[in-house]
């Protein structure tokens, strides 16, 4: 009896769950960042290449 209520206490317990959850985001996320690294360089190329365009017409 001891030993399935150590069991569900256990299982009750969810303090590292944040952490867990925060880490698969943050793998999730560079992976994303590491199969579009070509089309994520394109579109911020040409928004750098904007930017500079009209700034020089103020």
């Amino acid at each position: 009896m001891r030993r399935i209520r150590m069991f569900w206490n256990t299982l009750k317990n969810d303090k590292g769950i944040g952490v867990v959850e925060v880490i698969l985001i943050l793998v999730v996320l560079i992976g994303l960042v590491i199969i579009f690294k070509s089309q994520l360089t394109d579109i911020v190329n040409s928004i750098f290449k904007k930017i500079v365009s009209e700034s020089s017409g103020i």
